[in-house]
């Protein structure tokens, strides 16, 4: 295993298919930085010499990953859901945001969703309705 700015690589993988264990790094992301740094295709992480380990840690030092990435994705969403726009809307509500169909495909979500809604507006628990439920005993179960 080869630790490369705090993400364990495994030796006997393809590069390009070992840079996408990095969060924000894709495989054609991968592909471009190998064809930038003259790795062939078929080339495995443990074929490559400390010239070119330092050569993509630079590159990849350079880019912004992992928690960095992370965090910036979060914040743009938390703007987003802070100046009101429709898509911080949809992210909040856990809808698809990008125009897809929510007739079928968010059921999951919208269920998930709407338990969080429901806790917020049911009348069950407070005094009144257990009031309002009373009234509508039968006489036979208030006498016993």
């Amino acid at each position: 295993m080869l630790h490369l700015l705090g993400v364990n690589l495994p030796d006997q993988k393809i590069v390009s298919v070992a840079l996408t264990y990095f969060y924000g790094i894709g495989p054609a992301t991968a592909q471009k930085i190998c064809s930038k740094l003259s790795i062939y295709k078929e080339c495995k992480l443990s074929e490559l010499t400390e010239g070119q380990l330092n050569q993509l840690s630079g590159v990849l030092s350079d880019m912004t990953l992992e928690n960095d990435l992370e965090r910036q994705v979060k914040a743009n969403v938390q703007h987003l859901r802070q100046i009101g726009t429709y898509v911080g809307k949809r992210h909040a509500m856990g809808l698809p945001v990008h125009g897809q169909r929510t007739r079928n495909n968010t059921k999951t979500a919208k269920k998930l969703n709407g338990r969080l809604l429901r806790k917020y507006s049911t009348v069950a628990n407070t005094a009144f309705a257990k009031q309002a439920l009373g009234m509508f005993q039968s006489p036979v179960s208030k006498r016993v």
